[in-house]
């Protein structure tokens, strides 16, 4: 059995200054060929939310080795290799038109039940159809899924949430958790590797109070509620340049 693979060009609305692919395309890109994949394998969209389910992020680590130019042909891949109880793990990749990669990540996801406001161990007939035991883990080196903030952080200027934040979930979207760290950090144009722990739901309305650290070429980034409760927690390695 192959990997999900979604084929595609870099689109205008995802590049950045530059005409190369965004760290915001690029999570986008990941972010909903993992949509597409359930869709195609039945346990999509419609099939959870009839049953008040929902997969969460509970954490994810994406490495970028080269962006690609707009209306470059790229391919997006994705495969769950594992579920261990309450969570479930997948790996993506992205190469070009020659296979060349390009990025790769490790997410972990919850299932989440509206109804009980609570995540929920993953039945058979939802992990089933991923087949992951036929699938082994990318070839990275794998961080931790909680991200240790250091103890001192300064205080950036707060962040009200809008709808244009705000998902199917009607909590902000895990991209978006990303995009708003832009506003912090005009830097992010320059990451190499980002990794993202989510902790809590922002909703619509909500403050967030980013703090902020740098050490060496790392940058420590909380993005908290107005008690100091962290909604996203995120370490992100910055390069020299912009590829």
């Amino acid at each position: 059995m192959e990997p999900f693979r979604y084929e595609n060009r870099v689109r205008y609305s995802e590049v950045d200054l530059d005409a190369k692919l965004s760290l915001r395309g690029l999570l986008n890109l990941f972010q909903d060929t993992s949509v597409l994949h359930s869709e195609d394998v039945g346990i999509g969209f419609r099939y959870l939310h009839d049953r008040n389910l929902a997969w969460l992020l509970s954490s994810w680590q994406v490495v970028l080795i080269k962006r690609p130019d707009i209306s470059e042909h790229i391919v997006s891949s994705t495969w769950a290799y594992d579920f261990k109880g309450l969570y479930g793990l997948r790996n993506f990749t992205l190469e070009d038109a020659s296979g060349e990669l390009l990025a790769y990540a490790n997410s972990i996801w919850f299932l989440y039940n509206s109804a009980l406001g609570k995540p929920v161990r993953i039945p058979k007939e939802i992990s089933g159809p991923y087949h992951s035991e036929e699938f082994e883990p990318f070839p990275m080196e794998y961080a931790p899924r909680h991200i240790l903030m250091p103890e001192t952080m300064a205080e950036l200027p707060s962040i009200t949430v809008s709808p244009s934040e705000i998902d199917t979930n009607r909590h902000v979207n895990n991209v978006q958790y990303v995009e708003l760290a832009r506003q912090a950090l005009p830097e992010l144009e320059r990451t190499k590797e980002i990794r993202v722990e989510y902790k809590k739901m922002a909703v619509l309305g909500n403050v967030i109070h980013p703090l902020m650290a740098k050490q060496d070429d790392r940058v420590y980034l909380a993005l908290n509620s107005d008690q100091g409760e962290p909604y996203a927690l995120m370490e992100i390695m910055l390069s020299g340049d912009t590829f």
